[in-house]
């Protein structure tokens, strides 16, 4: 293995001579060809064996790759080092395999060329008789072992200076990496909370209704079996039918609390038309008095964006006729072709917080999902703003 690693470093540096032309001109459209010159040493040490870890994600393009790398500060700290030095150790590859393998295969075929009445000259070194000739040959291969150790260490030079680049923190990557850790988290307990609240509407709303028309239905039945063995008097026929209304309205209550809790997990309006008529069928089921003004088409949107911006807009309207003490809301939508933009304000008590669990902390994270944001504005006795944005294509 030890041997298979050593010839893969020597082939690799030939490679790196070879293509050092290719990088002296990618110096000249520095920084673009930073990020790939970068990712290509990465994947040379992972070929030789090294631990590093690539920043292109395997199924994503180079283009869209290589233009949000671009705007990322460690770019500047990690792969132009990494093009630079790979540059400049090429050189020095390019200098050690053209003299090393060429002075070394003239030695060692000196005696050939003596016989073909050529004295082949390698550095000072002139071959004047037979004898040394036959002595150059073992002295070139000593030097293509020279060689290929030589080159074999510019590549572990090469690893030294990727992976010191490397190492240096990335603000950037941390801070993103401590938000996933958080969103994680507060994902977690949302969807916590969102699983017992839909218990909740079930056993408080729909069971209960369905437990009610299932004893109605038992004493029907009992009073008709009653009626049917004797002869029943009018008070009797009369509470059939009152029993048959009463189980007729629970069953009616319990497919209506059914279809809210169901509605309340996706809309079928938002499905079918679009996030413009689901949030007009959510104003017009408020029981706040709601002044809505949208405005774009909502048709470029992604089913995951339209559904973040219509539960903000459902759990924002919930939180008024809950907490806000007032009877009026305002909801401001705007579609464009990149991205949609809400705005959900009162003008109640203030004080609102996105508390982790909360429904509020639940939807910021629902938005951030996909490449949005959530943030109140609700200083106490000044109204509450909800407002939320997101592109209309998630980054994923």
């Amino acid at each position: 293995m030890a041997h298979i690693r050593m010839a893969r470093r020597v082939l690799t540096e030939c490679v790196a001579a070879i293509s050092f032309p290719i990088l002296l001109l990618s110096l000249l459209v520095a920084p673009v060809s930073a990020p790939v010159v970068a990712e290509t040493d990465r994947s040379r040490a992972r070929w030789c064996g090294v631990e590093t870890m690539p920043l292109k994600p395997s199924d994503a393009s180079w283009f869209p790759w290589v233009a949000l790398r671009l705007r990322s500060r460690s770019m500047w700290r990690t792969d132009l080092p990494v093009l630079v030095t790979g540059t400049l150790l090429s050189v020095l590859s390019l200098l050690v395999a053209f003299f090393g393998f060429i002075g070394a295969a003239v030695l060692v075929f000196s005696p050939v060329f003596w016989l073909f009445g050529v004295a082949a000259q390698v550095g000072p070194f002139t071959p004047a008789s037979v004898g040394e000739t036959v002595l150059a040959v073992p002295a070139g291969i000593v030097l293509g072992a020279v060689t290929m150790a030589v080159l074999t260490g510019t590549s572990f030079l090469r690893d030294f200076f990727l992976r010191s680049f490397s190492r240096s923190r990335d603000p950037d990557l941390l801070a993103k990496l401590e938000e996933l850790r958080t969103s994680r988290a507060s994902l977690t307990a949302a969807f916590e909370f969102e699983r017992q609240r839909i218990e909740r509407d079930l056993h408080d709303g729909a069971q209960q209704e369905l437990v009610a028309v299932v004893m109605r239905l038992g004493m029907l039945e009992a009073a008709a079996t009653a009626t049917a063995t004797a002869a029943a008097p009018a008070s009797d026929q009369e509470r059939i039918v009152r029993l048959a209304r009463e189980a007729q309205a629970h069953a009616e209550r319990a497919l209506e609390r059914l279809r809210d809790t169901v509605r309340d997990i996706h809309p079928r309006e938002l499905s079918d038309l679009g996030l413009v008529a689901a949030v007009r069928e959510l104003v017009a089921r408020s029981p706040l008095r709601v002044e809505l003004t949208s405005t774009g088409d909502d048709s470029p949107l992604s089913s995951p964006t339209a559904t973040a911006v219509y539960f903000t807009v459902s759990e924002a309207l919930t939180n008024i006729s809950k907490h806000a003490d007032v009877g009026i809301a305002r909801v401001d939508l705007r579609c464009g072709t990149t991205d949609v933009h809400v705005r959900v304000s009162d003008d109640g008590v203030g004080g609102a917080r996105i508390d982790s669990g909360s429904g509020l902390a639940g939807l910021r994270e629902r938005m951030r999902s996909v490449g949005g944001n959530l943030e109140v504005l609700s200083p106490p006795g000044g109204g509450t703003q909800v407002v939320a944005s997101a592109p209309s294509q998630p980054p994923w």
